[in-house]
């Protein structure tokens, strides 16, 4: 197989401490062929581990002001950008966007990674992976050791129930998965298109108001109409500034470093 023509680019998300290095080792292991040249990409002052030996060409990136630094490793095929565990992940993701098109990268999937045992001890974060599961194609069940069954039908339920297109993978002991290349085929199932390369847009009248693709030809050189790209309902802003849609602070929630 050839390599691709840009480097493929894995967004990983998720919470510090959810099993990410082992999900990525499994991934890893399983789910390339010799050619392929892998790098990963962790944030700069989150714990290190005994996995990262098992990572790949491991760099750092840091998030400062807001803002990403770092750079994809020469030579890489595919790389794993790992967003910082104890930050906002939809912040992450917008800046994402510009810096990989800068890096000369290609969005291949955004993997979540759920700590389940978290989430079940703390309600109030089902609103912090909404936001991470919006954007996802994958979402990756870790730390379920202790948690109760029903509480996870009632977790994949609320999602099924919403008709999200991503795929949920329970992932075993030691961060194996079933089908590794199942989760690295690099099909978009997002609920978002902010990452995607082509955008859906609104089309507005004068007066502000939406029309549909029907409405559209029809009122076509009748009116003065506008196009923007849609936008994302996390990426929103009040007329404070503030983000529309707020999730929790995940670091409050995470045991200190």
């Amino acid at each position: 197989m050839s390599p691709p023509a840009k480097p493929l680019v894995y967004l990983v998300l998720g919470a510090a401490g959810s099993g990410r290095r082992e999900v990525l080792a499994d991934l890893i292991d399983g789910g390339f062929d010799e050619a392929d040249r892998l790098a990963v990409l962790f944030a700069e002052g989150e714990s290190t581990s005994d996995l990262d030996e098992k990572l790949p060409n491991l760099g750092l990136w840091t998030w400062e002001n807001e803002l990403i630094d770092g750079a994809l490793p020469p030579g890489a095929t595919h790389v794993f950008f790992v967003t910082h565990g104890r930050h906002n992940p939809v912040e992450q993701i917008e800046v994402f966007k510009a810096w990989l098109a800068g890096q000369g990268g290609e969005l291949a999937r955004v993997l979540c990674v759920v700590n389940c045992r978290l989430v079940e001890q703390n309600p109030p974060l089902l609103a912090w992976y909404e936001a991470c599961i919006h954007f996802a194609d994958v979402v990756l069940l870790t730390r379920r050791e202790g948690v109760g069954n029903k509480w996870l039908s009632d977790f994949l339920a609320h999602f099924q129930g919403r008709f999200y297109p991503c795929l949920f993978e329970i992932v075993k002991a030691n961060g194996r998965l079933k089908n590794p290349r199942l989760v690295l085929d690099p099909q978009a199932r997002r609920m978002s298109h902010f990452l995607d390369d082509e955008q859906d847009w609104i089309v507005t009248g004068a007066d502000g108001e939406v029309i549909d693709a029907d409405e559209e030809s029809e009122t076509e050189g009748e009116e003065e109409v506008q196009a923007a790209p849609e936008e994302d309902p996390y990426l929103a802003k009040d007329a404070a500034g503030r983000r529309a849609k707020r999730i929790p602070d995940i670091a409050k929630y995470l045991e200190e470093k």
